[in-house]
Formats: C-alpha cells, sequence, structure tokens
C-alpha cells in the first residue's frame, strides 16, 4: 500500500460539480463478528428509518432523488440500477433485518441508515495499484459479488477501480469480489458520496461517525478527507 495515490477524475466533477466523496481510512483494525451492542445499534437505526420514510414515497426524499437524477442523467436507469443508498432502505422498508456482516460493513450499513446516504467500503490490505473514480473506457474487468463471470463496464461509465479493475461499477451500484471488506481484513477506506442537498457539513458528520465508531468497535488509526473538485485527490 505504500505510496498509493487515491483520485476522482476531472471528467466527474465536470458532469457533478458539487459532488463530494467523503474517505474514511482505517489501518491495523481488528474486524470480526459484530458485538451485540453494533447489532442493536443496526436494529435501531432500521427502526427509526421506517418511522421516518414511507416506501411509497421514497423516492421523492430529496437525498435520495438527487442519486435518481443523477443516474437518469449517466444513462442508468435508477429502477434497474439503483444507487446503493435506495436499494438498503428499500430492503429495510420491506421490514427486513439487515444481515450482521461483520463489524466494519455493519458500521458502513449503521452510519448509511443514520445519514441517508451512500456508503461503501473495500479492503486496502489487498491493493496493489493506485485506486480512482474515473470513467471506464470499457476494457475493464469487473466481477460481481457472489459471481465468477467478468464483465465489461459500458465506456463513460463512472466506475471505481484499482488499475484497470473495477471495484464498483456504475459510480455507487454494484460491489466486486475483489475488495470486500472480510473478517481478516486489517485495512479499508470507507467511501460516503455526497450530491445536494446533503450539505458539506452533513458529509463531514457522518465521515466522522464512521471514524468514531471504527475506533470504538475495531480500534487502529483513522483518519478521513473529504475530495472534491477543488481536492481531487489524497494519499493512501
Amino acid at each position: 500500500m505504500k505510496d498509493l495515490t487515491y483520485s476522482i477524475a476531472n471528467e466527474v466533477f465536470a458532469r457533478f460539480p458539487e459532488y463530494r466523496r467523503g474517505v474514511v481510512l482505517a489501518y491495523e483494525v481488528k474486524n470480526g463478528d459484530s458485538s451485540p451492542e453494533l447489532v442493536e445499534m443496526l436494529r435501531r437505526e432500521e427502526a427509526l428509518a421506517r418511522e421516518r420514510l414511507n416506501a411509497e414515497t421514497l423516492t421523492a426524499e430529496p437525498r435520495l432523488a438527487s442519486w435518481r437524477e443523477a443516474f437518469r442523467q449517466l444513462g442508468y436507469k435508477p429502477g434497474d440500477n439503483r444507487p446503493s443508498i435506495e436499494a438498503l432502505l428499500r430492503r429495510v422498508l420491506r421490514g427486513q433485518e439487515l444481515p450482521a456482516i461483520n463489524a466494519l460493513v455493519d458500521i458502513g450499513n449503521i452510519v448509511s441508515l443514520r445519514h441517508l446516504l451512500p456508503v461503501g467500503s473495500h479492503a486496502i490490505d489487498v491493493l496493489a495499484q493506485d485506486i480512482a473514480l474515473r470513467p471506464a473506457s470499457g476494457g475493464e474487468e469487473f466481477v460481481a459479488f457472489g459471481s465468477e463471470a467478468i464483465e465489461n463496464p459500458l465506456p463513460g461509465e463512472f466506475v471505481f477501480v484499482e488499475g484497470s479493475k473495477v471495484l464498483t461499477r456504475r459510480w455507487i451500484w454494484r460491489q466486486a469480489n475483489h475488495t470486500l471488506t472480510l473478517p481478516q481484513t486489517t485495512a479499508v477506506e470507507f467511501n460516503l458520496d455526497a450530491l445536494p442537498p446533503l450539505a458539506a457539513a452533513d458529509l463531514e458528520a457522518a465521515a466522522k461517525d464512521v471514524k468514531d465508531l471504527v475506533e470504538r468497535f475495531c480500534g487502529g488509526q483513522t483518519r478521513f478527507e473529504i475530495l472534491c473538485r477543488c481536492q481531487p485527490y489524497m494519499k493512501l
């Protein structure tokens, strides 16, 4: 992981100038099964989401509507390719309990429900190349979670990549097997994505929430940065 970088391409900000991504880095963490306290926290956030949101009007919620509109602008049908936060909330509003997968994954889901924004985590102790959010050339390869089939993104599709290996397709849609956050993961990065009307201060609060929960339940050393049009690059 030495000297690796993380960047967001100018083309992303050219289409969405006010887009921001909070990146929380955590090293030397001890992952594993979530504690009863952390699982209870997840169940509480599910219950609160059911109290304040309605499945019938979910797409009108401003923090979700902005993602659906962004997907439409990029040519992704939001009904077929749901933004991750919408897919997560639809499961919860159907009355389903989210599975307690492991502490780091569960922390991401807790913060996503609490702040109504997309949160994804990637193991970075497996990285050998720089990572970036950028338009695809079409030659990159993607193996979806739970699959062995190799897919190629469409040219111009927003992809999160390590070199030519796609980690997430369609910005915040579908994650690959390669950087799944597993019980043995010792270093991880969380992506927290924000479009208006979610304010910069709200994004920072959500990133700090992830940072605090990781330190509390998994230990390690953490920090976060906000990537934006004015600061599209950071070191890992």
